[in-house]
């Protein structure tokens, strides 16, 4: 086999930059997959706030009727009380609770620094997630 001058150390190249390529992919992965982690721990904490919202019925009225309805003020309490306790709330920036008589609803905003991504981002803001959740009282079977 005759071999060309020219053709030394080209599989090496090859090889590293398919390696810089795999590298550059897998950065890219760890911060999607972060952001995607992010939302559902944040989806978590907001459906645990409007569940724990929806304990807030009002006594005297179920009494009287006993039909289910929320406190209002009770129900936005229990959420943001519960919003409080939870311990995965590194990304969250800010949470909004809302109540009716019928249902609870908690929206939370979070946010997620990227690393890989940050460098082709360069001045763009960190990545918002927001995750919303409704919760209405029902009736044990």
């Amino acid at each position: 086999m005759i071999r060309h001058r020219s053709e030394h150390g080209s599989i090496t190249l090859w090889v590293l930059g398919l390696c810089m390529m795999m590298l550059f992919l897998g950065g890219i992965s760890l911060d999607l997959w972060r952001a995607f982690s992010e939302r559902r721990a944040l989806a978590g904490v907001v459906d645990a706030a409007a569940v724990a919202g929806s304990n807030g019925i009002d006594a005297d009225y179920f009494r009287r009727t006993s039909q289910l309805r929320l406190d209002r003020a009770l129900a936005e309490q229990l959420a943001t009380d519960n919003l409080a306790a939870q311990s995965d709330t590194r990304s969250l920036v800010s949470a909004d609770v809302a109540a009716t008589t019928t249902e609870v609803t908690v929206r939370a905003t979070g946010r997620v620094n990227f690393t890989l991504l940050s460098i082709f981002m360069a001045g763009e803001k960190p990545f918002t997630v927001s995750v919303e959740a409704t919760a209405d009282p029902r009736r044990s079977p």
